[in-house]
C-alpha cells in the first residue's frame, strides 16, 4: 500500500490584526503552506531530490523545519532542555540528509506536534520578552516569529519547486 500525504486545511492571514495576531496569522499561513506543498504525495515522492546536484526534499523540508521549531521556541525561547529531533554534533545537516531510511507520516507529525508545541511555548507571553543569544545579544520574541516567518517562506519557495519537478503543480 502506498503511503500518501494528507491535505492541509491552509487559511489566510488576516490583513488587519494587532502585531501579534499578524505574526500568528502569517507564521500559520506558511507553516500550513509546507504541508500544502507536501499534501496528495507518495512516501518516495516526498524522498526524492529535487535535482542535481542538490539532495534537497521535501521531507527534509519538513524535518528541517520540525527542528527550527523546537530550537526557535523551545530551546532557545522558552529555555527548556529538549533533546534536538535529527541534529547530531557528527551529523548537523542529519534533518535534510538523513531521509532514505525516514518515515514521513512520523515526520509530518513531529511538525506538527512541535508546532502544537511551539504555540504552548509562547503562550502569554509577550513580543518583547528575550532570551540570551548565543552570540552576547538578547534575542526577543518578536524576532524568533520574524525569523521563522522569513525561515518558512525561504523554504516555501524551495518547495515550490521540488513539487513543481515532482508532478507539475504549482501555486503559493
Amino acid at each position: 500500500m502506498t503511503w500518501t500525504a494528507p491535505a492541509i486545511d491552509r487559511h489566510r492571514a488576516p490583513v488587519v490584526a494587532d502585531e501579534r495576531t499578524m505574526l500568528d496569522g502569517w507564521l500559520d499561513f506558511h507553516r500550513q503552506t509546507l504541508l500544502t506543498k507536501c499534501a496528495g504525495l507518495t512516501a518516495d515522492q516526498l524522498r526524492t531530490a529535487s535535482v542535481e546536484p542538490s539532495g534537497l526534499t521535501l521531507l527534509g523540508l519538513i524535518r528541517h523545519c520540525a527542528d527550527n521549531e523546537r530550537y526557535w521556541f523551545r530551546q532557545q525561547f522558552a529555555r527548556l532542555d529538549v533533546p534536538w529531533l535529527y541534529y547530531t554534533p557528527e551529523q548537523p545537516d542529519r534533518d535534510l540528509e538523513g531521509i532514505a531510511d525516514a518515515d514521513p507520516a512520523t515526520d509530518l507529525a513531529t511538525l506538527r506536534d512541535e508546532i502544537e508545541l511551539a504555540r504552548q511555548a509562547v503562550a502569554g507571553r509577550d513580543l518583547d520578552d528575550t532570551f540570551p543569544g548565543n552570540r552576547g545579544r538578547d534575542i526577543s520574541l518578536r524576532w524568533v516569529y520574524l525569523h521563522m516567518i522569513e525561515e518558512y517562506a525561504r523554504h516555501n519557495g524551495h518547495a515550490d519547486l521540488i513539487r513543481e519537478r515532482l508532478d507539475g503543480t504549482t501555486g503559493e
